[in-house]
């Protein structure tokens, strides 16, 4: 395996499916971050892991990451979902399931 291969699978053992409810603190912080379904959880946290600011850009321009908005935070909690979750201080990176 490769160091690169080790990173991600750190990352992946990492991850874990929480009710959205109890990352509530994080979002009023302002530090819970959206991956869209079309993104891998995994490949995006080891991006930002890495400090990969053109790839992590290049995502938010596409609007595949972003900062949880007020109104997915709401519907999360009215439908009690649950999502993949990972953090990566100060972040915690969600998707939904």
């Amino acid at each position: 395996m490769t160091e690169e291969d080790l990173t991600k699978d750190k990352v992946n053992q990492e991850t874990s499916k929480i009710p959205w409810a109890e990352l509530q603190r994080f979002f009023a912080q302002g530090l819970a971050v959206y991956v869209s379904p079309k993104l891998d959880l995994v490949t995006v946290a080891d991006a930002f892991a890495k400090d990969d600011k053109a790839q992590v850009d290049a995502w938010m321009q596409a609007q595949h990451v972003h900062l949880v908005t007020d109104q997915q935070a709401s519907e999360w909690i009215q439908k009690n979902d649950q999502v993949w979750a990972v953090v990566l201080k100060p972040w915690i990176l969600v998707q939904t399931i």
